[in-house]
């Protein structure tokens, strides 16, 4: 019978390597310390395969990318360090049961091969937020098998499952294994570091290394969505799969190092496990529930019916009729409608009508639900399993009128720009657009029309259900 071993958190700054570095790196020696020590560790297990969790691989927004080929090469030439070379044989038959595992639970998953640089656009390499790592175990153990794997956007459940379906197939395995989830904490620690600076970064690392140590994985999972999008880290989805990994299990977590010294934050940490009865599992999925129960009690009957449209569509494979909660106003009026999915504060479609294409507001909401999820050109279709990650807002919009320039508001009206055949279309009070100019840009942008040709320009008002 398989196992995972042992379990870590490094941080990949590629500047920690002297060949990069340049002597940088004695700034962080701290972190370089832990990084020998872990590793010298590794060697004392002799672990036959690496599990490494990487952010720079090949990241797709709606599926988890594994390694496929039988060895992967990669190199640190980016960083100006190309003599500091990998070339490492993946353990192909464990991946392939991860896999099987991850597709059985209906998680997706993407394999990549020398072919897919052509189909994804991609080259098939190891990436740094690998290779940094395995420097400091190759200083000390060599002769292991990669488990190369890049998270995707997916809802932290799913990772967290994948990361239980990574147990299930080395327990299944004669693999003695041990678990690298590669990750750095805030990019944005220091007005001066590389990235926009915000105080929410400081805050962010404290929280997770604490929830870390006290082996609180509830904790980890309800971080506040606005400090963790403002911290601008990359490690968290890494972190989710480690968890699911040590499912069935209590855990504390050793900080061996932590260190901002450049804006970024640098956390190794080891884990120290003992078994449970504690199924965080079942309360994961418990909080979900009561998440989505109370998010459906506060939607109106406009996004009520916008997300039982797509949720019966996406389970009968038909549309939804108009349901007896709908009132009469919505069966009388004709309007366009814009419906918005959103998904962890990301669009993840969004289709209208400028004008009615359906006998009411009603089923002009269930149409346009139905294609938002579904016929986005920009995105994937929407699973059953997205459904609950899923924020829907509802745009009705007023009878569009001729307008000028200078009636225009971005933050009350939205706008239609014309010429012969081409039409472009922008919703009122979007993020990031606040401007005249900016909005008309935009909408002159999707209808493929150029800023010094003549167009019309109508504008209308949306009520926003949300």
């Amino acid at each position: 019978m398989g196992k995972i071993a042992a379990f870590y958190a490094l941080p990949h700054p590629p500047i920690i390597i002297p060949e990069v570095g340049q002597g940088e790196e004695r700034k962080i020696k701290e972190t370089s310390d832990a990084c020998d020590r872990i590793a010298e560790e590794i060697a004392e297990i002799e672990p036959d395969t690496i599990i490494m969790i990487t952010s720079h691989g090949p990241m797709f927004r709606d599926a988890v990318s594994f390694s496929g080929e039988s060895t992967i090469e990669g190199n640190l030439g980016r960083f100006r360090a190309p003599q500091v070379s990998f070339r490492l044989d993946v353990n192909l038959p464990l991946t392939e049961q991860i896999i099987n595992y991850a597709q059985k639970e209906d998680i997706p998953c993407i394999k990549i091969t020398k072919n897919s640089e052509i189909s994804y656009r991609l080259k098939y390499e190891l990436d740094h937020g690998t290779m940094v790592p395995l420097y400091f175990v190759n200083r000390k153990f060599t002769g292991y098998k990669l488990v190369h794997i890049t998270y995707g956007l997916l809802p932290k459940l799913e990772l967290y499952r994948l990361g239980m379906c990574i147990k299930k197939a080395v327990e299944g395995s004669d693999t003695k294994a041990v678990l690298i989830a590669s990750g750095d904490l805030s990019h944005r620690l220091l007005p001066d570091g590389p990235y926009e600076y915000s105080p929410y970064g400081e805050k962010f690392d404290k929280e997770l290394i604490s929830l870390l140590k006290k082996g609180d994985v509830l904790g980890v999972f309800n971080m506040n969505p606005t400090m963790v999008e403002e911290a601008g880290e990359c490690g968290l989805r890494s972190y989710y799969i480690l968890l699911g990994a040590m499912h069935g299990f209590s855990f504390h977590g050793e900080l061996l190092a932590y260190q901002g010294t450049f804006g970024v934050g640098y956390m190794v940490m080891k884990f120290s496990l003992q078994e449970s009865e504690k199924d965080y599992w079942q309360l994961l999925l418990q909080e979900e529930n009561e998440k989505f129960e109370k998010k459906l009690a506060e939607e109106d009957i406009y996004v009520r019916l916008a997300r039982d449209s797509l949720t019966y569509y996406l389970n009968k494979g038909k549309y939804l009729k108009v349901p007896d909660y709908v009132d009469e106003d919505m069966k009388k009026t004709r309007r366009g409608v814009f419906v918005s999915l959103k998904k962890n504060g990301q669009l993840r479609g969004c289709i209208g009508t400028i004008f009615p294409t359906t006998e009411n507001v009603a089923e002009e909401i269930i149409r346009n639900a139905v294609a938002a999820g579904t016929e986005d050109p920009r995105f994937e279709p929407v699973r059953k399993e997205e459904l609950k990650s899923l924020d829907i807002s509802v745009d009705v919009l007023t009878e569009p009128e001729k307008a000028t320039r200078q009636e225009l508001d971005p933050k009350k009206y939205g706008v239609i720009v014309r010429r012969g055949f081409r039409t472009g279309v922008l919703l009122p009070d979007l993020e990031g657009v606040d401007t005249v100019e900016e909005q008309l840009e935009i909408a002159l942008r999707k209808a493929g029309i150029n800023p010094q040709d003549d167009y019309t320009i109508e504008k209308f008002e949306v009520v926003r259900h949300k």
